[in-house]
């Protein structure tokens, strides 16, 4: 009870390690510095990624203000900036989208309810030191889905850029077919306000990428839609944005929607917590700063509570506003908190500056923060490590673009694929017999030409012996009595099991039925101790026999020419000999 309590204590007291560190005036002036630049970014791109999630810009804000700070008290990384992102938008979008709700109001209430529940979800994993589930989403995956996540939030603004009001089909790309076949509608002064927001966004990036360019698009594009009145001319702008902070309230939703927004909400719980602790751990390695990622899931499942009870969505930590924290050089957690206190200080007194904000400038605030996801350069390493990592990276990728907006099935199809392929890699071990080397080990027989006794063999089974490939095992032991005949002794190598299920504790007694009831003589080397232990608690230890089992594969061939005497040759154990 001592020791639960002492770490409940810990996993939520993370920040007592950096807070003292703000006594120094050096550090508080950095945190300050960097928690200012990164507001600078988060403040316009918040207000992009609602609208990219279906809410009005101000849920962005909202999202903002105390996800950053909770985030940055009860997580682990120091520079970690939760907020916001385009991954976790898009996917609140699709999930909320499917359940056809029209009004604002409610679309707002399902939002908050859906980052309830990522909340939930992430900080019981974090509570139960769960956060090994999260491997579930392998690299390929993750790789696979992020490339076709970014071209559909890309694309699935280019109506906004053009001014376009299009028809949603069924899948995003008769979504995309609809707008083709509109683009002679294009409205053109958001045509030019867009390319313009888009050619600030180049350039500024260009001239100075330590510039807060998003900001200074903003505020041009802004102040150009208020002189020219581009509202009036029919281009679309943020609106009135509610002034003051969000207020306390418990999202409800109807009941029969509780099983869709359930399974949307352990996917986006598992996929941004990839996002976040992946930036974590890059940017630790810099800072040889200590990452827990079941701190982390605290940390970003408390941050979705706070959303979701005050106007917010779903949010994680975000790569490139993370990245800006750091080279700004934020030291400790205090610089989020100063984000979230100046996103506090925009929603209570400068919210009327964002009336004439133009929607084509967040649309392509978003373009620009996405087009450097697209990265094909992963998937194609992966394919050389492993092909099959590759498949299920290609296959992840096409189902996705295929599927969208029903995102889920992207990652549904790739964590099945990555089991099955695991699976299938795991069914057939390497099996092979061995003997003497010149150099005095015991090798693979056919790679290097030895040769074997036609009597005493020796097999080596390279994997953990288990349902899958237990009969896999049992085939190749028969099958190589029926290819030497005159075989008397079978001494299996066990070194590489690290474990059995009783599958193959089930599959290795009847190997020694069979082998017995041709009197033939069963030996076990090198047996690991789990995999010894499990025998002998089925009893099976026993029936071998504990002269049977030994810590090397010489011993135990001795003692089978000592048992057996010329009815066996050991030579080709003994000393290297090669075949003619």
């Amino acid at each position: 009870m001592g020791t639960f309590v002492s770490d409940l204590k810990e996993r939520f007291t993370p920040y007592l390690e950096w807070i003292g560190d703000l006594k120094n005036p050096e550090i508080l002036k950095a945190d300050l510095l960097a928690g200012l630049t990164v507001a600078l970014v988060l403040i316009p791109q918040s207000m992009a990624y609602a609208d990219l999630a279906g809410l009005p810009a101000y849920a962005g804000l909202y999202a903002s203000f105390l996800p950053a700070i909770i985030a940055a008290v009860f997580g682990s990384s120091r520079q970690l900036a939760t907020g916001p992102v385009a991954v976790v938008s898009l996917m609140t979008a699709s999930t909320l989208g499917s359940l056809g709700i029209t009004d604002t109001t409610t679309f707002v209430m399902y939002a908050g309810m859906l980052a309830l529940m990522v909340g939930v979800f992430q900080l019981s994993l974090g509570l139960l030191r769960l956060g090994v589930l999260v491997d579930f989403l392998s690299h390929p995956v993750v790789v696979g889905f992020t490339n076709a996540a970014a071209i559909i939030i890309a694309s699935s603004q280019v109506s906004k850029l053009f001014g376009i009001s299009v028809d949603k089909g069924e899948h995003h790309y008769e979504t995309m077919w609809n707008l083709l076949i509109s683009l002679g509608e294009t409205h053109l002064p958001t045509l030019i306000m867009a390319a313009f927001a888009l050619f600030l966004l180049i350039f500024l990036k260009r001239l100075n990428p330590k510039l807060p360019g998003v900001l200074i698009a903003v505020v041009i594009t802004t102040l150009l839609s208020w002189a020219l009145d581009f509202k009036g001319m029919g281009g679309a702008v943020v609106g009135v944005v509610p002034e003051g902070l969000p207020s306390l309230t418990i999202p409800t939703i109807d009941f029969i929607h509780f099983k869709d927004l359930l399974v949307a909400a352990i996917i986006i719980a598992l996929l941004g917590f990839v996002e976040a602790i992946s930036v974590a751990k890059a940017i630790a390695s810099e800072t040889r700063q200590r990452i827990s990622a079941n701190q982390e899931l605290v940390g970003q499942g408390l941050a979705n509570l706070s959303s979701g009870v005050f106007g917010g969505y779903p949010i994680s930590g975000s790569f490139s506003r993370s990245a800006v924290n750091f080279a700004s050089g934020g030291i400790t957690g205090f610089s989020s908190i100063v984000t979230g206190l100046l996103v506090a200080i925009t929603l209570l007194f400068l919210t009327p500056l964002l009336y004439h904000l133009p929607q084509p400038t967040l649309a392509a605030v978003i373009v620009m923060a996405v087009v450097n996801l697209v990265k094909f350069e992963p998937i194609k390493h992966a394919w050389k490590v492993e092909p099959h990592d590759g498949i299920v990276a290609i296959v992840v990728f096409v189902v996705t673009l295929f599927f969208a907006p029903h995102l889920e099935m992207g990652i549904m199809a790739g964590v099945l694929l990555s089991l099955g392929l695991f699976l299938y890699r795991t069914m057939s071990p390497k099996f092979v017999e061995v003997a003497r080397h010149d150099d005095g080990t015991l090798r693979n027989a056919d790679t290097f030409n030895l040769k074997t006794s036609d009597n005493l063999s020796i097999y080596r089974f390279d994997g953990d012996l288990y349902f899958a490939n237990a009969g896999y095992l049992e085939g190749k032991v028969l099958n190589s009595i029926a290819a030497k005949p005159n075989t008397k002794v079978i001494i299996l190598d066990l070194e590489s099991v690290d474990q059995i299920d009783a599958t193959g504790e089930e599959t290795l007694s009847r190997i020694l039925e069979r082998l017995s009831a041709a009197d033939i003589e069963f030996y076990i080397a090198r047996g690991r101790q789990p995999v010894l232990a499990a025998f002998k608690r089925s009893g099976l230890y026993d029936r071998i026999g504990d002269d049977h089992f030994f810590r090397e594969r010489t011993p135990a061939a001795k003692h089978a020419k000592e048992k057996l005497g010329n009815e066996i040759d050991i030579e080709p154990i003994l000393k290297p000999i090669h075949n003619a």
